[in-house]
């Protein structure tokens, strides 16, 4: 081919910008192009399969990533769910929780409270521990004091003197030594004495006054009958005159002992008051007993042997055995010297003095 140069165009008249002069023209033998455009062409159809494959692919591998993303996303919706009910549940157990730990909070505000009341109590007790401590000794020593002082009970006190002892052995304080020294040795003094059964002595006698109303009394017994004499045998009429007159003679002469004087003859009436008498010595004798007035006991048990020998029939067994049981409360020793605890008494008084300038 051959190539041909234009020719230029003229201006356009009404004012047109001229136009460009054209590109020259390649002509190429058409075998050549033919031999370039086969190529083309199959390149083209290659290119247009493998898009065509690559579409398809591009398009599973797109479907199967939608459907992928929808059970990822349903998942998700479903796990978004659960994660709401789950948060709501957490709401309501941290809602419960804060609750419960105001309630908490409020019982520990409390406890703390109670505690420092208590070791405030705790305090003031371990400081006045002490002092009751001291004040049951005292008391102990004051009540040892007042039996032996009113009553003459020796065990009562000696009871009270070795409770105060145990209990300054637990206090276990050297400034209560001079103190333990005393009530050692008043317990001493105590354990010495005579022992005095007064319980066994003051049962014997309200037996005995419980007994008074079944004793009978002498003038209610009667003389034992006389044996008969054996029948004599038959005689003569000078015998048989004989024994009759001499049955007589006896019948006008009596003959007793005089070395028993009768006993006094009591009306009926009189008995009761004979038997309640007897009683008020009995119960006399149980009151001196207990206050240890030895003298008082020993009078009213002489005197109420004398009226049990007197008026009651003393070959009663139950009267014999009241007139032994009289005897031997009699001769029993109820008067013991109780001994003076005032020493004890002033060692406790200056240890307490002692505490009390200590404390001011």
């Amino acid at each position: 081919m051959r190539e041909t140069a234009a020719s230029p165009q003229p201006p356009d008249l009404r004012g047109a910008p001229a136009p460009e002069p054209a590109a020259p023209a390649v002509v190429s033998d058409r075998s050549g192009a033919r031999r370039l455009a086969l190529p083309a062409f199959v390149l083209a159809i290659a290119a247009l399969a493998a898009a065509g494959w690559l579409w398809n692919d591009t398009r599973r591998e797109l479907k199967a990533v939608k459907q992928e993303l929808a059970k990822r996303l349903a998942d998700a919706d479903t796990q978004a769910k659960e994660s709401r009910i789950v948060a709501e549940q957490v709401r309501e157990a941290v809602a419960e929780a804060q609750v419960k730990l105001g309630v908490l909070e409020t019982r520990i505000a409390e406890s703390q409270s109670q505690q420092i009341a208590l070791e405030a109590l705790y305090q003031e007790l371990s400081r006045n521990r002490d002092e009751w401590a001291y004040a049951e000794v005292e008391q102990s020593i004051n009540i040892a004091s007042q039996q032996l002082q009113l009553a003459g009970n020796v065990k009562a006190a000696l009871i009270a003197l070795q409770a105060a002892d145990a209990r300054l052995q637990r206090m276990d304080r050297p400034q209560l030594a001079n103190l333990r020294r005393a009530i050692t040795r008043d317990m001493d003094r105590l354990k010495a004495l005579p022992f005095v059964d007064t319980l066994a002595i003051s049962t014997r006698l309200d037996a005995m006054i419980n007994g008074v109303d079944s004793f009978p009394l002498a003038m209610e017994t009667r003389p034992a009958a006389e044996a008969e004499a054996p029948a004599a045998p038959e005689g003569n009429a000078w015998t048989r005159a004989w024994r009759e007159a001499w049955s007589e003679v006896r019948q006008l002469v009596r003959v007793q002992r005089i070395d028993r004087p009768e006993p006094p003859l009591i009306a009926p009436a009189q008995s009761y008051f004979l038997r309640e008498n007897l009683k008020l010595r009995l119960l006399g004798a149980r009151l001196a007993l207990i206050s240890r007035d030895a003298t008082s006991y020993k009078a009213d048990l002489k005197a109420a042997r004398e009226w049990l020998n007197r008026h009651y029939d003393t070959r009663n067994n139950d009267v014999a055995h009241a007139a032994a049981v009289l005897r031997n409360l009699h001769e029993a020793e109820v008067s013991i010297e109780t001994p003076d605890i005032s020493r004890t008494l002033e060692a406790a008084r200056a240890l307490r003095l002692s505490r009390e300038r200590a404390a001011r």
